[in-house]
């Protein structure tokens, strides 16, 4: 059995998929853009900005559900441009304390909207 998790607190979806699906004790949260729910925009045009975002995103997902970035086991993160690895990682390391998820980053050629940055992440909810 599935749950569909949606909240206000994160963007909708902008095609054809959930912002997040539990299977049994995994929630699988989709590929998140650094858009502000509040405006529809993206949060700002630096890595930074675009990568807390993405970030912030998948947190109220999550937390529309109960459940914290604690919870996170694996993320993947697709950058427009790899040399912006280090300035999202220094973002990502304030969301995420201590026992840090699994971690995969790829540049890919292009991101929707021209995003510079969107993350996903997969979730234990036990």
């Amino acid at each position: 059995m599935k749950k569909v998790y949606a909240t206000t607190n994160a963007p909708a979806a902008i095609g054809p998929y959930s912002q997040a699906v539990q299977a049994g004790d995994l929630v699988f949260v989709s590929g998140q853009l650094p858009i502000d729910p509040a405006t529809g925009e993206f949060a700002g045009a630096d890595i930074e900005s675009q990568a807390r975002q993405s970030l912030n995103n998948i947190k109220a997902i999550l937390e529309s559900e109960g459940l914290s970035m604690e919870n996170v086991v694996k993320t993947t993160v697709l950058l427009q441009n790899i040399g912006d690895f280090g300035a999202m990682n220094e973002v990502y390391a304030t969301f995420f304390a201590g026992q840090c998820p699994a971690r995969a980053a790829f540049e890919v050629a292009a991101l929707p909207k021209g995003a510079l940055v969107e993350i996903e992440a997969v979730a234990y909810c036990k």
